[in-house]
C-alpha cells in the first residue's frame, strides 16, 4: 500500500480488493446511523459533486428495490444508454453494489474506485462530528465511478429510508416509491405513516414520481410531498400496471400497461406476481425518464427476457431443488409464499431460515408456516445474525417442536434440509421435494456461495436490508 499525498491523515491507498474490504468494514457499519447528510454532502463536494454530472432514477420502498432497479437498468441499456447502478446490500461480494453497463465493478476497478475517494476521507472525518460510515463511503465511490465512466443515467437504490439515506444527495429525474411496509422499525419508526414520511424525502422538485399502490395514509403523505415540491405523480392502477399475467416455465408471461402503451406477451424469467408488479414499476420509470419518447414493443420484450435477480426465488441447484430468496420481513415473505403457490409444486418443501437479530422473525415464520413442511433453523456468519437457539424458540412456537430442527452451521442446515426433502419426496405423490433458503440477504448470499463454489468462503457480508 502507498500513502496518499493529499492528506497525511487519509486512509492509505489500497492495492487489493481485500484491502479495500478491510478499509471499508473498519468504518461505521450500516446499522449505526446518525440522521444527517452533512458528511456525505461534504464528501461529494470535495469530489466535485460527481452525482450532478448524469441523470438518475432513485428508488425507495420496503421490498423489491433491487429487482426493479435491475429491470430499469436492463431497459435503459436496451435503449443504448450507458448505465450505472447502485444497489444494497450485496448478496455475495461487496463490488456487486456498484455496476456499470449491467456488470459489477471487477476487483481492480473496485480498488480504483476506492483509491479515487480515499485521499478525501480523512478531510471529511476531521471536519465532522462523526466519521464517514461504510455506506457513505461506498455511495461516494459509486457516484464518482459513474461520473468517471461516464454514464448517461444512474439507477440508485436507497440503503434505508430516504430523507437521511446517503444516496439522497442525488437529485433524480424520476423517483420510484415501491410498496411501503414496516421494516427497520428501530430506525424508521413502527408505523406506515412514519416510514412513508422518511421515504418521500427522495422526491425532488420537478421530478416524476412512480408510485406503487399504497395504503390511504401512505398515499396521502406521498401526495402531500409531491404537491410541496411540484413533482408529478403517476400511480399504479391508474396510470400503469400489470394488465395480465400467466405463470410459465422458467418465469411468467405478462401484459404491462405502461404510461404510453400496452405491451403484451412479455416474458420475465422471474417468478411471482410481485416480480410482474416490479416490471410494471420499471417500465413506468423508464417511460417517465424518456418523456414523450415511445418504447418499441420488441425492445421491451427482449429487455425483460434478459432480466436476472440473484437470490430472488432463484433455483440454484437441482436434485433436490434448492431455491434461494432474500425475504427478510413479513411483507417479503408474503410475496414468496404467493409465488410458491403460483409457480411451483414442491412436496415436501423444507425451509432453511437464518434471520437478523433486528427483524420480525415471528412474523416472517408465521407467514411461511403454512407452506413449509419442516424448518431447519440456522444463522449466518455476521454478528447481527439472530442466534439459532433464539430463533428456534420462536420457530417452535409457530411450527411446533416436531417440525423444527436446529443446525447453527449454514452448510449443515442445507445438508439436513436436503436430506429431509429427499426423504419426504420418497413417500409423497404430490410433487418433488425441495429446499427454500430464506430469512436474510446475508444468509442467502452465504448459501449461494456454498452452493456455487464450495471452496470459497464469504467475507465482508454487510447489509442494512438483510
Amino acid at each position: 500500500m502507498t500513502t496518499s499525498d493529499t492528506d497525511p491523515d487519509a486512509p492509505r491507498l489500497a492495492e487489493t480488493f481485500d484491502e479495500v474490504e478491510d478499509a471499508l468494514l473498519s468504518r461505521w457499519p450500516e446499522t449505526r446511523l446518525e440522521p444527517s447528510l452533512d458528511r456525505i454532502r461534504a464528501f461529494v463536494e470535495l469530489l466535485g459533486d460527481p452525482q450532478s454530472t448524469y441523470r438518475s432514477i432513485h428508488l425507495t420502498g420496503t421490498n423489491g428495490k433491487t429487482s426493479t432497479s435491475r429491470m430499469i437498468d436492463t431497459l435503459l441499456r436496451a435503449l443504448d444508454l450507458r448505465t450505472g447502478r447502485f444497489t444494497s446490500p450485496h448478496v455475495q461480494r461487496m463490488n456487486e453494489r456498484i455496476s456499470i453497463d449491467g456488470e459489477p465493478l471487477d476487483d481492480d476497478a473496485f480498488v480504483r474506485a476506492f483509491n479515487d475517494v480515499a485521499p478525501y476521507i480523512g478531510l471529511v472525518d476531521a471536519d465532522q462530528p462523526h466519521p464517514l460510515s461504510f455506506f457513505e463511503t461506498v455511495v461516494a465511490m459509486a457516484y464518482a465511478a459513474f461520473s468517471d465512466a461516464p454514464v448517461d443515467v444512474a439507477v440508485v437504490e436507497v440503503g434505508m429510508g430516504g430523507s437521511w439515506d446517503a444516496t439522497n444527495v442525488i437529485d433524480a429525474d424520476v423517483a420510484v416509491l415501491l410498496p411501503v411496509a414496516v421494516d427497520h422499525a428501530r430506525y424508521l419508526g413502527d408505523s406506515l405513516a412514519a416510514i412513508a414520511r422518511e421515504k418521500v424525502g427522495i422526491i425532488k422538485p420537478g421530478a416524476t414520481v412512480v408510485v406503487a399502490e399504497q395504503t390511504p395514509d401512505v398515499a396521502a403523505i406521498i401526495g402531500e410531498r409531491a404537491a410541496e415540491v411540484g413533482a408529478q405523480l403517476v400511480v399504479e392502477g391508474v396510470d400503469f400496471g400489470v394488465a395480465a399475467r400467466l405463470p410459465a416455465v422458467g418465469g411468467q408471461v405478462v401484459s404491462l400497461q405502461g404510461l404510453r402503451a400496452r405491451y403484451d406477451d412479455v416474458f420475465i424469467p422471474l417468478f411471482g406476481a410481485h416480480q410482474a408488479q416490479n416490471a410494471a414499476f420499471a417500465l413506468a420509470a423508464v417511460e417517465a425518464f424518456l418523456g414523450d419518447q415511445p418504447l418499441d414493443d420488441d425492445l421491451v420484450r427482449e429487455a425483460f427476457a434478459q432480466v436476472t435477480s440473484p437470490g430472488r426465488l432463484e433455483v440454484i441447484r437441482r436434485s433436490p431443488t434448492i431455491v434461494l430468496d432474500a425475504a427478510h420481513n413479513p411483507h417479503g415473505a408474503e410475496a414468496v409464499a404467493a409465488a410458491l403457490e403460483d409457480s411451483f409444486q414442491f412436496s415436501p418443501l423444507i425451509g432453511v431460515l437464518g434471520v437478523m437479530g433486528d427483524k420480525d422473525a415471528e412474523g416472517l415464520l408465521a407467514v411461511l408456516e403454512p407452506h413449509l413442511a419442516h424448518v431447519v433453523i440456522t444463522q449466518n456468519s455476521t454478528d447481527r445474525s439472530m442466534p439459532a437457539s433464539d430463533l428456534a424458540r420462536t420457530a417452535v412456537e409457530v411450527f411446533g417442536e416436531d417440525r423444527v430442527t436446529v443446525e447453527p452451521r449454514l452448510a449443515d442446515a442445507i445438508d439436513q434440509a436436503a436430506a429431509l426433502a429427499e426423504a419426504g419426496e420418497a413417500v409423497s405423490s404430490m410433487g418433488s421435494g425441495a429446499v427454500l433458503v430464506t430469512g436474510s440477504v446475508v444468509t442467502v448470499g452465504e448459501a449461494r456461495t456454498l452452493l456455487e463454489r464450495p471452496e470459497r468462503q464469504p467475507r465482508g457480508a454487510s447489509g442494512t436490508s438483510s
